[in-house]
């Protein structure tokens, strides 16, 4: 495992900035309250280093497989109709991501980005059906060796402020290799081709590079 390049400043100033309380609180607290005072404040910077963390994970698919892009739970299945790029009907997979669960996100498929857009937009809830199309926003899309797009949608949620996107139009897509990161709650939808076949369910909780969400 490794602490993800996004947390590195964000660390560091916890870190002073807890140092600084705990140093504080020994002035100021009596000892058995200033041990609580400092236990406290591990478990706050502890918190926040694991969110940051990126563990090392081996993809084991098939060539025509999708693996899921995000750690979570899988909130959504549905056929929708996607306006942004695809401008027709296809199936959506969304991902809440909790802030326990790991931020960085995921090619899910090998390809050629086509398209990329960053949207400013609102702050609701993540599970919010809303969120989605009114949320600050990423939106990446592959096409596959096979000629078929897969669309990935980065969503700020309630707590997350801001997201970080990697991916450039006419970039070489390889699955598994990273696409962005979205800091402290948020979620992450997959729109697919209609007849993709679908391998997970509602409520399922699934990890990023290990899981398949679909077969092309």
């Amino acid at each position: 495992m490794k602490l993800h390049r996004e947390g590195y400043t964000i660390i560091i100033y916890s870190f002073i900035l807890l140092t600084g309380l705990g140093i504080f609180a020994n002035q100021v607290f009596p000892t058995p309250l200033f041990f609580f005072v400092v236990l406290v404040l591990m478990v706050i910077l502890g918190l926040i280093i694991q969110f940051f963390r990126v563990p090392y994970r081996t993809i084991n698919a098939e060539k025509n497989q999708v693996i899921c892009p995000a750690d979570g739970k899988i909130v959504v299945i549905e056929e929708v109709h996607e306006s942004e790029f695809i401008a027709g009907k296809c199936r959506q997979i969304s991902i809440f991501m909790s802030p326990l669960n790991v931020h960085a996100n995921y090619f899910p498929m090998d390809g050629k980005v086509i398209y990329t857009k960053y949207h400013p937009g609102k702050y609701l809830v993540a599970w919010h059906p809303k969120s989605s199309t009114e949320n600050e926003r990423s939106t990446t899309v592959i096409e596959t060796h096979e000629h078929k797009k897969v669309l990935v949608r980065q969503i700020a949620g309630a707590l997350a402020r801001r997201i970080c996107y990697y991916a450039q139009e006419n970039q070489v897509a390889h699955r598994g290799e990273e696409l962005g990161f979205i800091k402290f709650g948020s979620r992450v939808d997959v729109f697919l081709p209609l007849d993709a076949t679908i391998h997970v369910v509602l409520g399922q909780s699934v990890k990023n590079r290990q899981d398949i969400l679909a077969t092309l």
